[in-house]
């Protein structure tokens, strides 16, 4: 499972895409806040690491240049990649992925708040664990409420029943939906080695990784494009759960954004089953 290095990767170097369609501009301000002050600890120990960030606009984000130029002065070279329209996801952050020559590459959502010391954890964490290659946190919501987004493989009733069944109904199938959401192995406190799918809210992968699976399917246009990249992911490295590495996560499901999201979610269903085989109960 040995990950080809990528060419001219440098020793020590982060990369970060975040992929914005009609963003929230205060949560992605926030966003961007919480991922300086984590670069600025994880400087502290490294001060010569380069720290660069793709921010990549799928439309309707409003000029950035006071923004970027806030980052740029906290030592993060921030790049705006614009004008391809909505291209979806996925090949929104292929796009900031096929340019970088990072060592490490960070894929993050606009609505992530990351712990300061999340990325200094997790560099030390890559540094004595040379196995790993894709790393997913713990990941709260604005409550501060542990979210179990580390999942085991699907079944089409767990994705029903979890995305779009009442309360009532999914109380009825609880104990289903803990083990599907790994909780017998999650919690805040042990690493956990190679959960089948980790949340594409937050992907930390050694670069050469990522470059070896082409980033993530193009195909999906949103939802399960983490799942498949997970899944895929398992074929060349190790993936780890470290909780000591901490966010804020504020994203909703697709039942919550109404009908054209739902559909999105229905279609991109339909081609991850299709690709690693369906399973119904």
């Amino acid at each position: 499972m040995k990950a080809i290095n990528a060419p001219h990767a440098q020793s020590s170097s982060l990369s970060v895409s975040v992929v914005v369609y009609r963003p929230d501009l205060e949560q992605l301000e926030s966003t961007l806040v919480s991922l300086a002050s984590a670069c600025n600890a994880l400087r502290d120990e490294r001060p010569a690491l380069p720290l660069q960030l793709y921010l990549v606009d799928n439309g309707g984000l409003p000029h950035f240049g006071a923004q970027c130029a806030s980052l740029r002065e906290q030592g993060v070279d921030c790049i705006v990649i614009s004008g391809h329209g909505n291209v979806g996801y996925g090949r929104g952050h292929n796009l900031a992925i096929e340019r970088t020559r990072s060592r490490y590459h960070l894929v993050l959502n606009p609505d992530i708040d990351m712990d300061r010391h999340a990325l200094r954890k997790a560099f030390e964490f890559f540094d004595t664990h040379p196995q790993a290659g894709l790393l997913t946190p713990w990941i709260g919501d604005e409550a501060g409420r542990q979210q179990f987004l580390c999942r085991r493989y699907p079944a089409l009733l767990d994705l029903v029943v979890r995305g779009f069944a009442p309360a009532s109904v999914r109380r009825l199938f609880s104990g289903r939906l803990m083990r599907y959401e790994m909780r017998d192995v999650i919690n805040d406190r042990d690493i956990a080695w190679d959960p089948p799918i980790v949340s594409g809210c937050f992907m930390l992968f050694r670069t050469d990784v990522l470059k070896q699976l082409a980033g993530f399917d193009p195909r999906y246009f949103l939802y399960f494009e983490d799942y498949d990249l997970s899944l895929r992911a398992h074929d060349i490295t190790r993936v780890v759960y470290m909780p000591a590495v901490r966010v804020l996560h504020h994203g909703g499901g697709a039942a919550r954004k109404g009908s054209a999201h739902m559909r999105m979610f229905m279609a991109s269903a339909y081609r991850f089953f299709n690709r690693f085989g369906w399973k119904w109960l």
